[in-house]
């Protein structure tokens, strides 16, 4: 189920809400589970049984590392550590194997089978499980850490499933720790002040989503229809532009529905943005881009590798393995290793020689990531790599043959679009957010959400809406 669908916001939503509104307080988390599990089945029915199978498998374990069997003191501490060391092992086993044989097996089988020649691994052809990149994420984190002594003592089994299971979160993030939302699963109030400031940023987040999103969405979809290597220049910008301002506000719109929808039921759900757009640095960009899965990455993989502090070419190394990591978990393709190898070289060489300066700028930092971050999503949007080739070609004025997109169709997609184009780039800075923060209790910001509410339910009963992005990552 979408939050941008008509069954989500007049049925599932409304029917869910009553319930939890007048659950007494010990009942809210098995509630919490079993409405995120009937919102889970109705995507994908297919997949409850294994997110429910990885839930108790990984609850179990968890359980076995904070076992504590009767036996000589002098032996004690050691049993304890190897029981632990086992538990995650075996944990890390279960999750990344599953991740791997639904996501990445058949990316893996065909590489092998192109190199030999023939096919040696056979395929699986598995459809990928709704949300199973964010909640292996999460049942990791939690595993490591519990073995890192972080979480102290295990969770129950409900609250932990339910942790895992929240549906606000369960298909698209934010990547949560446990940590940020223990003391929330146990004691969590709930009233209409918090419903009323929850549906406020859902119905701006749906907005960002269903106005923005899905709208430019379709310019970046003519552009692409024309096939790369026919376009002219300007048009190619234009399509890199459309697609930047589309996952932006179709990603972003998510997170601010997630963070709504979390106030609604009491928890603080992170934010996952801080203006990307206005970063003036790669760097600095992916610290505010996704910001719970850069979090991720950084305290699970590259702090534990070494971080920066064992010398440039250390730090190098490890920057290489963490992209590489990141670019595979949006996605079981080449384009995507390369998207993820592109910022290890812009990231690596900032690092070493002209980021902090850049960062430093006013307006040459700005241009530079402006210019810079829609060729790394013209990277990260074609998964065939010839026609990648041909429109990172065409933004760079190389064509085969005359293009057949050019000037006129230019100026018939700006002629069309212009006012949308403006309105993303208005809402791609910081000062919108700000101006919400400040005036979100006002009567006219009230109005102008039931607007676009009311916008946004005719966009999607018209069919104008597009499944989440990041819901095949």
């Amino acid at each position: 189920m979408l939050f941008s669908s008509l069954g989500f916001l007049f049925r599932f939503l409304p029917v869910f809400m009553i319930l939890y509104l007048f659950a007494p307080a010990k009942y809210r988390n098995i509630l919490l589970l079993l409405g995120s599990l009937v919102f889970y089945a109705v995507g994908e029915p297919r997949f409850v049984l294994l997110l429910m199978c990885s839930v108790a498998v990984n609850y179990g374990l968890s359980r076995y590392m904070f076992w504590e069997p009767s036996s000589p003191q002098q032996n004690r501490r050691a049993k304890t550590a190897r029981r632990r060391k086992t538990a995650l092992i075996l944990s890390l086993i279960v999750d990344f194997g599953l991740l791997f044989v639904f996501k990445y097996w058949d990316f893996a089988a065909g590489t092998v089978n192109s190199l030999a020649g023939s096919s040696v691994v056979p395929l699986f052809a598995l459809a990928l499980p709704l949300g199973i990149s964010f909640y292996t994420f999460q049942l990791v984190s939690y595993q490591i850490d519990c073995y890192r002594g972080v979480i102290e003592k295990p969770a129950a089994f409900v609250p932990f499933a339910a942790y895992i299971c929240m549906f606000p979160k369960l298909i698209s993030g934010p990547v949560m720790r446990y940590g940020e939302t223990a003391g929330r699963m146990q004691d969590r109030r709930v009233n209409i002040r918090k419903l009323e400031n929850g549906l406020k940023l859902f119905t701006a987040g749906l907005g960002l989503k269903v106005l923005l999103a899905d709208r430019i969405g379709t310019l970046w979809s003519t552009i692409m229809s024309a096939g790369p290597g026919n376009l002219h220049a300007a048009v190619a910008w234009l399509g890199a532009a459309a697609y930047s301002f589309q996952i932006y506000f179709d990603f972003w719109g998510y997170s601010v529905m997630a963070m709504g929808l979390g106030k609604m039921l009491g928890f603080r759900i992170p934010r996952n943005f801080d203006s990307p757009y206005a970063a003036r640095s790669v760097a600095e960009f992916w610290r505010r881009w996704h910001i719970t899965l850069g979090s991720w990455f950084r305290e699970y993989v590259y702090f534990p590798m070494g971080g920066s502090r064992r010398g440039r070419l250390r730090t190098v190394c490890n920057l290489f393995v963490v992209w590489a990591f990141t670019g595979l978990w949006h996605g079981a393709g080449w384009n995507f290793l390369l998207w993820g190898m592109l910022f290890f070289v812009i990231l690596a060489v900032e690092k070493n020689s002209y980021g902090k300066w850049m960062e430093q700028t006013r307006v040459l930092g700005h241009l530079y990531t402006l210019l810079l971050i829609p060729v790394t999503w013209i990277v990260f949007a074609v998964t065939d790599l010839g026609q990648l080739a041909a429109y990172l070609g065409n933004l760079f004025g190389v064509h085969g043959d005359v293009p057949l997109v050019g000037v006129q169709q230019l100026a018939r997609y700006l002629k069309e679009y212009w006012m949308l184009l403006i309105a993303c780039a208005v809402f791609a800075t910081p000062y919108p957010a700000k101006l919400y923060d400040k005036y979100a209790s006002r009567w006219f910001t009230v109005a102008a959400l039931l607007v676009i509410f009311w916008l946004s339910v005719h966009g999607i009963a018209a069919g104008d809406n597009n499944p989440f992005m990041y819901l095949k990552f």
